[in-house]
């Protein structure tokens, strides 16, 4: 069996210096290693984390189709009901989502909420990171209320623990452009402006400015400047850059 601990460490190596092409042709040997070891546990973690750099990389192509294995994986060996399985369903209805796939994305964030609510515990914080996505989806396809109740129910999670500040953050400014969104950007202002004070404190009250901090503040930033918070936008993507150079 292949050592996916290894493919990770390194992973994060290259991805802590926003390095995505040394991060892809490292998951591309190791997917090749694990179809030949027939380690499909460690080609679904590879596909999956093809499906990030791909998609970060704005690369809809190469995301769509590592999305697809990834699927096509997950349905052949009849492992949707496990949350290791269904973690990799995130990541393509993720994929689904920033690349226009609007229903598509929907379907499978359903599918995968029906294995994480039974089978995680309801305080586990990785069901946040699924009702954030699966909101923003909701978002584009109009059906503004029940994104907002996934995103309450992901601040209800993110806000109980000081090391989840940063992704109670993004899940403001997730609902204020949601706000914005709704109910256009002059009648939601007030709202729009609470929100993003309380997403700038969970900035700074961040107990911990690591690898995760920094790729927060750097998609945090071009919110706040978007809404006009010049000076804190500068701030955070100054932080980014001096994490990622240490």
């Amino acid at each position: 069996m292949i050592a996916r601990e290894r493919i990770l460490a390194r992973l994060d190596e290259h991805l802590a210096k926003n390095d995505y092409a040394a991060a892809e042709r490292h998951l591309c040997y190791w997917a090749a290693e694990a179809r030949a070891a027939r380690d499909t546990a460690a080609e679904l973690l590879v596909e999956s984390e093809l499906m990030g750099i791909y998609r970060k990389c704005g690369r809809r192509e190469d995301a769509l189709a590592a999305a697809e294995r990834g699927i096509a994986l997950v349905r052949r060996l009849g492992i949707a009901h496990q949350v290791g399985a269904a973690t990799v369903m995130l990541n393509a209805a993720t994929v689904f989502k920033a690349f226009g796939q609007t229903d598509d994305a929907i379907a499978l964030f359903r599918e995968v909420t029906s294995v994480y609510e039974a089978e995680l515990s309801p305080e586990d914080v990785r069901l946040a990171g699924l009702y954030n996505n699966m909101a923003l989806a909701l978002v584009d396809a109009g059906a503004y209320a029940e994104a907002r109740e996934l995103y309450a129910r992901a601040l209800v999670l993110t806000e109980r623990r000081p090391e989840d500040a940063p992704e109670a953050a993004v899940t403001c400014l997730n609902l204020a452009s949601a706000a914005e969104a709704e109910l256009g950007p002059e009648t939601a202002a007030e709202e729009i402006g609470l929100l993003l004070d309380r997403a700038e404190a969970h900035l700074e009250a961040a107990p911990v400015r690591d690898a995760n901090y920094a790729f927060v503040c750097e998609k945090c930033a071009p919110v706040f400047d978007y809404y006009g918070r010049f000076f804190f936008a500068e701030e955070i993507a100054r932080r980014a850059e001096e994490i990622r150079r240490a």
